[in-house]
């Protein structure tokens, strides 16, 4: 991500509403308008006092933690991944999911997993193995080779590169589901944005016209 100190808060790129019945009103807007937020303002409170980051976007950021001042690092690895990661999941769903969007990506799935049954048994297992809060993930490497991981927090798998992202914090399904993670994680697949995260798939192999 190419933004930068300050960063903003991205608006949803569909209603409040739009994901429902997998994903309902109110938490999508506490968890946009609340969550999100705060991890924006808590990022630029973080660098605000250390000009020499300003430029840096917040992929620099994440991927150079050691670099980063101590008494600030902590703070922009949660805030900083709290923005990036949230980002990623907002934009990687959409009301309108179409797997024959999913283009090249598509064809990558079935080669390495066998079959899209497979690539969701495998995601919503690393989603529900995740203990507490964190995000499963589909990611590239430079190769094209996918794979299914989990982090906790608001860890990133960088710099593997991301294509997909489940979150499983509470605030991302407890108004809706309360305790049935379960639940949540089977009608997310249902939201998937196949056509961005085929975009992403491409960027990630170096093919951004594929």
């Amino acid at each position: 991500m190419d933004e930068h100190y300050p960063f903003e808060l991205r608006p949803l790129p569909y209603e409040y509403d739009a994901l429902e019945p997998y994903i309902d009103k109110a938490t999508m807007y506490f968890h946009h308008d609340k969550h999100l937020a705060t991890y924006v303002q808590n990022l630029n409170k973080a660098l605000a006092n250390y000009p020499r980051f300003h430029t840096w976007s917040l992929t620099e950021l994440l991927t150079n933690l050691g670099r980063i001042p101590r008494p600030i690092q902590t703070a922009v690895r949660n805030n900083g991944g709290g923005v990036y990661n949230h980002n990623l999941y907002f934009e990687g769903m959409t009301p309108n999911s179409s797997r024959e969007q999913a283009g090249w990506l598509g064809d990558a799935i079935l080669q390495q997993f066998g079959s899209y049954q497979i690539f969701e048994e495998r995601m919503k297992q690393a989603a529900l193995d995740r203990f507490g809060s964190g995000y499963a993930w589909l990611v590239s490497d430079k190769q094209g080779r996918l794979k299914i991981l989990s982090t906790p927090n608001q860890d990133t798998p960088l710099p593997l590169c991301p294509i997909l992202l489940l979150d499983v914090w509470e605030h991302a399904y407890y108004l809706k589901y309360q305790n049935r993670r379960g639940d949540y994680i089977s009608n997310w697949f249902n939201t998937i944005n196949w056509k961005v995260a085929n975009q992403r798939y491409a960027v990630c192999v170096g093919r951004p016209e594929l």
